[in-house]
């Protein structure tokens, strides 16, 4: 993959394309820094790309006599729909069991933000979530859900704007174990609107 960034003139100048192909003047005094403002923009928006995850919790993990659950609620997301390039947003809440190791809590919100800052689709980003927590902790367990409104589906196509898309990814003991996956939803509280 192309560094981020490597080639921004080439960036502004398909930008300026775009909003010319789509019937605007780029030279409009409104419009004339905009090709640089969204090639900054959509380099923020997809930051996740350039943050290795493993090395966001590597630095994290703390030895602990601790098994029972640890859930981190509400975690404010943002990501961008792949399908339609456009915002979809919400609350991803996370839990796991460990095994005498824990991580830092601040480094769960960071997870969330390395895969949200992509271009997404929300099933995946669910797993890939959990898989992540999974693979550097081997707790017993981890359950992810995400709540998220999308505006491919509020703005353009079937226009629903209450419409909740909820996701979730249970790995170990959350899968394996009814019990678990109950406390996990129990200590949810019942999910909420998205935003």
């Amino acid at each position: 993959m192309q560094e981020a960034g490597a080639n921004n003139d080439r960036a502004v100048e398909l930008i300026r394309g775009l909003l010319a192909e789509i019937g605007e003047d780029p030279n409009r005094e409104g419009l004339r820094a905009t090709p640089s403002r969204v090639a900054d923009a959509l380099r923020y928006f997809t930051q996740g790309y350039r943050i290795d995850i493993d090395d966001v919790i590597k630095g994290s993990i703390f030895n602990e006599k601790q098994e029972e659950m640890v859930l981190l609620k509400d975690i404010d997301f943002y990501s961008l729909c792949e399908h339609h390039l456009v915002p979809f947003f919400g609350k991803c809440h996370i839990a796991y069991i460990p095994k005498d190791r824990i991580i830092g809590l601040s480094k769960l919100a960071r997870v969330v933000d390395g895969f949200a800052r992509r271009l997404q689709v929300q099933e995946r980003m669910t797993r890939e979530i959990a898989e992540a927590i999974e693979r550097s902790l081997n707790p017993h367990g981890v359950g992810v859900v995400i709540e998220a409104q999308h505006l491919c589906m509020m703005m353009r196509g079937v226009e629903k704007q209450n419409s909740i898309a909820t996701t979730s990814a249970l790995l170990g003991e959350f899968k394996k174990n009814s019990a678990t996956r109950m406390e996990f939803f129990s200590l949810l509280g019942g999910l909420r609107k998205a935003y």
